[in-house]
């Protein structure tokens, strides 16, 4: 059906693709990360910043501004003595315990303004060198990583102490032959990567069809009901396995929530599909004539007013009563998307459930109020 026969459809569509869908439409690929920086002087630290240094290091305000200023102060003396001291130099880092820095040298008698030196065996070009070869090998799954440490002055295998086998062992080998400054450690687990849920990104069910990420809560998210039954695996934007529906109501309700893996990080953002997110603040909900804006996977951030509270729809399937009525467009693979609007679009409204018309030729969209979903499943929103 192409996007002029569509806009002749009436009654309402759930906008899920795969699921009573009206238009064939591509997903979106995956989405830019979220952007950000950092000040450069101890009078334009973002308060996020200051904020997680004094949780995360113990410190308060006055020693989180000293910390971050040291810290500029001798990253710029290291970068220094890495260029003046050329195959001299072996590294450089702060002393924990006295917030100095130290830098390594190869060569007794030299010193470096404003920091302390120590004598060491290798230069950081020589280990980067013995890095270097051990990137081109093929690590057994065994080996959990290598990296420089320039405090020890040496090359580090982590290799994972419940796996430990011949494989490993030949690695380490061939890794301490070609320098003996290859030190080992043992680790209990292997790294894995790590993804961050935000509102707006696409999902993907193992049934088949797309939908998007509606809000981010305490050990998943939430998004709309037609999405998914319970027990139905997702995965991420990127295809990666992200878990499984853990509660799913649909019709009579259009809500869901996804308890996520361990690979899924819960964030306060919704996508605004502009390179920038919305930070989540709370769920207090908008009055009828507000303006409104919602984050889908199909049509990325589009905007209106709520018309409406408390409308019941009927879609093919059976009634869905306490929807939310607004004029802004939606498409399939919208659905479970979020709605935000206040100060900033910092209050999360709802999920996307269904609607009428198209981003072409306008519509009337609907969505679930995310406080029903919350208070349903007894779930904490995640919140900036």
């Amino acid at each position: 059906m192409n996007r002029t026969s569509a806009a002749r459809v009436t009654g309402a569509l759930l906008l899920a693709t795969g699921v009573v869908t009206a238009l064939s439409v591509p997903a979106f690929g995956a989405p830019a990360a979220p952007v950000g920086g950092t000040g450069s002087d101890t009078e334009s630290y973002p308060a996020e910043l200051l904020q997680a240094v004094e949780r995360d290091l113990g410190l308060n305000a006055d020693q989180a501004r000293v910390r971050l200023a040291s810290d500029l102060k001798s990253s710029e003396i290291a970068e220094q003595a890495k260029a003046s001291l050329g195959d001299a130099f072996g590294g450089a880092w702060i002393e924990q315990s006295t917030g100095r820095l130290t830098v390594a040298v190869t060569k007794p008698g030299l010193s470096v303004t404003g920091a302390d030196t120590k004598v060491v065996a290798n230069s950081l070009t020589k280990l980067n060198g013995t890095k270097s070869v051990l990137d081109l090998m093929n690590a057994p799954e065994s080996i959990a990583s290598w990296r420089v440490d320039e405090k020890s002055n040496s090359v580090v295998i982590e290799v994972n102490k419940n796996t430990r086998d011949a494989a490993a062992e030949q690695f380490i080998a061939t890794a301490k032959s070609l320098n003996p400054a290859v030190a080992v450690e043992e680790v209990t687990e292997n790294a894995k990567p790590l993804y961050d849920l935000r509102g707006g990104d696409a999902i993907y069910m193992s049934g088949g069809g797309r939908c998007s990420l509606g809000f981010s809560v305490s050990g998943g998210y939430v998004t709309a009901g037609h999405c998914g039954t319970t027990g139905t695996s997702v995965s991420g934007f990127n295809r990666v396995a992200q878990g499984t529906f853990a509660g799913s109501s649909f019709p009579g309700n259009d809500y869901a929530w996804v308890r996520t893996n361990s690979n899924w990080t819960p964030r306060p953002w919704v996508n605004r599909y502009n390179g920038t997110n919305v930070t989540v603040r709370g769920s207090q909900a908008a009055a009828v004539g507000a303006s409104i804006c919602r984050s889908g996977s199909t049509t990325g951030w589009r905007c209106g007013t709520v018309q409406a509270h408390n409308q019941s729809v009927r879609y093919p399937q059976g009634t869905v009563s306490g929807l939310t009525r607004t004029n802004a467009c939606a498409e399939p693979g919208d659905s479970g998307g979020s709605w935000v609007a206040g100060t900033g679009f910092g209050q999360a409204q709802g999920v996307t459930s269904g609607g009428s018309g198209n981003c072409s030729s306008g519509g009337t969209t609907y969505y679930q109020p995310v406080n029903e979903i919350l208070s349903a499943y007894g779930l904490r929103l995640t919140v900036g």
